[in-house]
């Protein structure tokens, strides 16, 4: 496909911003969303623009599903503007954390975990797919958490287990349409996600690093680039699987 783009969620900061450059770095022209902050997501458009790529930034609140068809809608506007009929990747990265105890976590905080990290990917990759290339890609995000466990993350795990066993499911019904779809599932990295504990704690820090056996906290760059390497022509035969990168995080 000589005209390839990418659809991110959740572009403007933290993995997906960093998705955002490593794809624009490799010739993929972005579409990303953001939340709220419209000033992050135009500096992360600019630069995108600098490395010689387009890119186009979208507000979306991807735990309100009324709004994918209107969202639908301004996607396929701008593939048009740029003479593309469909794009070629769609990352479903967008989420927040919350730290509970299980027996603390209240069905508001469950509720709106399933709204932005099942009920979300789940509506909004179907809405999207008529503008999705046969041939294309789809990386839906995941964790460590759902396959070691940590006390106060069983909703947020419980999610992205759901998350795992979608991407099967659409590897198998999209393989006609040769869709590869996989889940890349980050360990403890640091940034700003659930309030940057990973990042800023030093104790948190240095008990991950000494339960990786690459010996460190993972940054990044580290997820960015094995996104990338996923998304490559020559890894296209990879489909259905659960890739982790979390540097052997408690093996």
């Amino acid at each position: 496909m000589s005209q390839r783009v990418a659809l991110i969620t959740g572009g403007s900061r933290g993995l997906g911003r960093n998705a955002a450059l490593h794809l624009a770095q490799a010739g993929f022209d972005v579409l990303f969303t953001y939340h709220s902050r419209a000033d992050e997501a135009q500096t992360v458009a600019d630069e995108i623009r600098r490395l010689g790529r387009r890119a186009e930034a979208f507000q979306l609140d991807v735990g309100q599903s009324g709004t994918f068809a209107a969202f639908a809608d301004r996607v396929k506007a701008v593939l048009n503007a740029w003479g593309a009929e469909r794009f070629h990747t769609l990352v479903n990265n967008a989420g927040i954390g919350i730290h509970a105890a299980f027996q603390d976590t209240t069905e508001e905080q469950f509720d709106r975990l399933v709204a932005i990290h099942l009920k979300g990917p789940y509506f909004l990759t179907q809405r999207l797919l008529p503008l999705l290339a046969d041939g294309g890609r789809i990386v839906n995000l995941s964790s460590g958490l759902a396959r070691f466990s940590l006390p106060g993350y069983s909703a947020y795990a419980t999610m992205k287990g759901g998350v795992e066993v979608l991407t099967r499911y659409l590897a198998k019904e999209l393989g006609p349409r040769r869709i590869a779809v996989n889940t890349l599932a980050p360990g403890a990295i640091e940034t700003d996600f659930g309030g940057g504990t990973v990042r800023d704690n030093p104790a948190v820090n240095q008990f991950i690093a000494s339960q990786t056996a690459l010996g460190r906290v993972g940054l990044p760059d580290d997820v960015g680039g094995a996104l990338t390497a996923l998304l490559s022509e020559p890894a296209g035969w990879i489909t259905g699987q659960r890739i982790e990168v979390s540097g052997g995080m408690f093996l």
